[in-house]
Order: C-alpha cells, then structure tokens, then sequence
C-alpha cells in the first residue's frame, strides 16, 4: 500500500514546510501519503481488533491531520513533518484510553502505545492499581515479548509522591511515573514492507496485557 514516495515527500515536506510548496505537490500528497496511510492504518486496526476487540474507531477516526495549529505556538510552519494516528476505542479524541500509537517521518518509524495523557483523577487509580498489585504490573514489564518489542515502560516521573504511595515506590519505582507509555523507533523504510501491517500488529500485541491492566485501573 506504501510505497517510496511515501518517505520521500515526507523527506521534502521537512526541507518545505511552506503553503507554496504543499498547495504544489497537494495532489502527490493525496495520493503518495493520505490515501496510503488511511489504507495502511485502517489495515493495522482490523489485525489489532483480533486480540483486542474494544478498538473500534476506524482509521479516520485514529489519524492526525496533517496541518498544525499554529495559534499558541512559536513553531509557524504550517504543516507536520509525519503521519500519525492513535488508535484506541473511538480514535484520537480518547487520549485517557490506553491504546496503540503509530507514527512515520522521514528518519524513523515509531511504534508504542500506553497512558500518555492522564488526568488527575486518571492517574491515581493507576497507581493504586500498581500499590494492589505490583507483582503482577512488575510481570507485565518484564515479560519476554514486553521487553523484547519496547525495551522498558517510559514516561516522566514526579519527585514527590502522595504520601499512600511512598512506600510502595521502594518496591516499584515505577508507580511515580506521571504516563506510563511504551516505544520503539525503528527503520522508517520498514513502512514499505508487504506485510506492515501484521508486522505492526505483533509489536502492540506484545503490549495488549500492559494495555489492558491500565484500562481496568482508568475505567474500573
């Protein structure tokens, strides 16, 4: 479904990141990245909803635009220099759910997934589902295909924690964490392969249990 110019645009995108040159090449863009994109995401969510039926946003729903706003931020250029999409139940818009993360510039391939954004209330019952049961979030971070895949849970952590959680900490450092997300980044041409999709779909299923322990912890 992708093909090269699929990077290559990405590669000229980030060298003319200007109205001019996009409304130029709009149709390449259309037909080089969107329409490929949308094909090869939709195709990733079908493979994930095999072992994780509660993914049930389609690509469009999962995929970020390409335009940036600009409003609030020095950075002026008008677009971004990848593709994106967050694919949890209903896509992009439920960032609290954990769920799967891709993402494709020229340079890299990023594969993850996780809690990223958490709200106040969000992020207590995580870690108290942690203090509950630490072995059992220990286990899901060590596991073999886990560790293999992402290499170690990330996210910044706070210096202080809730007094409830101090002592846990000693145990599982982890639990100070604010997110609780996994990554990998990875060869960008790897996007090009014939079966990206199922390539994609084994990374995040490494994560499902991870994933699925967070969603009890946020939802109850």
């Amino acid at each position: 479904m992708i093909q090269a110019d699929f990077l290559q645009y990405l590669y000229e995108l980030n060298q003319n990141n200007n109205k001019d040159w996009f409304d130029k090449n709009k149709t390449r863009y259309e037909n080089a990245v969107k329409k490929p994109w949308e094909q090869t995401v939709a195709a990733v969510i079908e493979r994930i909803r095999s072992f994780d039926p509660s993914i049930q946003a389609n690509a469009k729903d999962c995929i970020h635009r390409i335009y940036r706003d600009t409003r609030f931020s020095a950075d002026k250029t008008p677009y971004k220099n990848n593709v994106g999409a967050i694919v949890t139940r209903t896509g992009k818009k439920d960032m609290e759910y954990p769920g799967y993360y891709l993402h494709v510039e020229f340079g890299t391939l990023m594969l993850g997934g996780g809690a990223y954004f958490l709200e106040k209330e969000s992020l207590h019952r995580v870690r108290t589902a942690i203090a509950q049961d630490p072995e059992e979030f220990r286990s899901l971070i060590d596991a073999p295909d886990f560790v293999q895949n992402f290499g170690e849970l990330k996210g910044e952590r706070n210096k202080v924690l809730p007094a409830e959680f101090k002592a846990i900490a000693q145990k599982e450092p982890l639990i100070a964490g604010k997110q609780f997300y996994f990554m990998a980044e990875m060869d960008p041409e790897i996007v090009l392969r014939a079966d990206f999709a199922e390539f994609a779909a084994g990374y995040f299923k490494a994560a499902y249990e991870l994933n699925t322990f967070l969603r009890k912890a946020i939802l109850g």
